[in-house]
């Protein structure tokens, strides 16, 4: 997965390190190709061995919040993947994702991730509302004044409305958030079929008195100095 530079998405993402009295938030958007170069195209292969087709469907689990009894559910596993199917990806989407994971955290492999880690989104707007909704709790005005900014930007560079949006909901042992200090984390995927991209949303609240690797690289390491001010 090649990264797409975005100068629009650097302010954002500077933008996103934000301090409050409870909390350090630590957000990052990224634009990924789907187009396989070097190593995406040996781990595809190991990925996807002789026997195995790239459209196979493969189970999600339903998104947070959501029953067997939602509307927004479905146990069908037959048909396009175009369609309707909220618990299902294809073989080849599911390596997308988990490509795009190892990308964004090249000190993890995510290569034995599994399908029911991961959950389709019923909408854009449900989406839009949940991280609107968790970012206001705890950033509060600072978010607001970021959210139209960041909003505008995710549409330009991915066309919402020709998404798909899957979000990465993983075990404690294999969350690169799971470490503790970590409030709460979300990581969303806006998958642009038509684009052959996927912009990714990762996002994190810290206890400001733990001293945590953020993941992020060396710009958002926090020293004692910081955590204390």
């Amino acid at each position: 997965m090649k990264l797409l530079e975005s100068t629009r998405f650097e302010a954002i993402n500077n933008a996103l390190f934000i301090k409050t009295g409870d909390s350090k938030i630590v957000g990052r958007i990224e634009s990924y190709s789907c187009k396989m170069v070097g190593i995406d195209k040996a781990l595809y292969k190991r990925f996807n061995p002789e026997g195995v087709h790239p459209n196979d469907l493969q189970a999600l689990s339903p998104p947070s919040g959501l029953s067997p009894g939602s509307s927004h559910y479905s146990r069908s596993t037959s048909g396009d993947e175009d369609g309707l199917l909220c618990d299902t990806i294809s073989r080849k989407t599911l390596f997308y994702l988990i490509a795009t994971l190892n990308s964004a955290f090249p000190d993890y492999d995510f290569m034995d991730v599994k399908s029911d880690d991961f959950s389709k989104e019923p909408s854009r707007q449900w989406v839009a509302n949940a991280i609107d909704t968790q970012l206001i709790a705890t950033a509060g005005e600072q978010y607001r004044a970021l959210g139209p900014a960041l909003w505008s930007a995710l549409d330009d560079e991915i066309c919402l409305a020709e998404c798909d949006i899957y979000s990465y909901n993983p075990d404690l042992a294999s969350d690169p958030f799971g470490e503790d200090g970590c409030l709460w984390s979300f990581n969303y995927f806006f998958y642009n079929k038509k684009l052959k991209r996927i912009v990714f949303f990762t996002c994190r609240a810290i206890n400001p008195y733990y001293t945590l690797d953020s993941g992020f690289g060396s710009d958002f390491a926090m020293d004692e100095d910081d955590l204390y001010e």
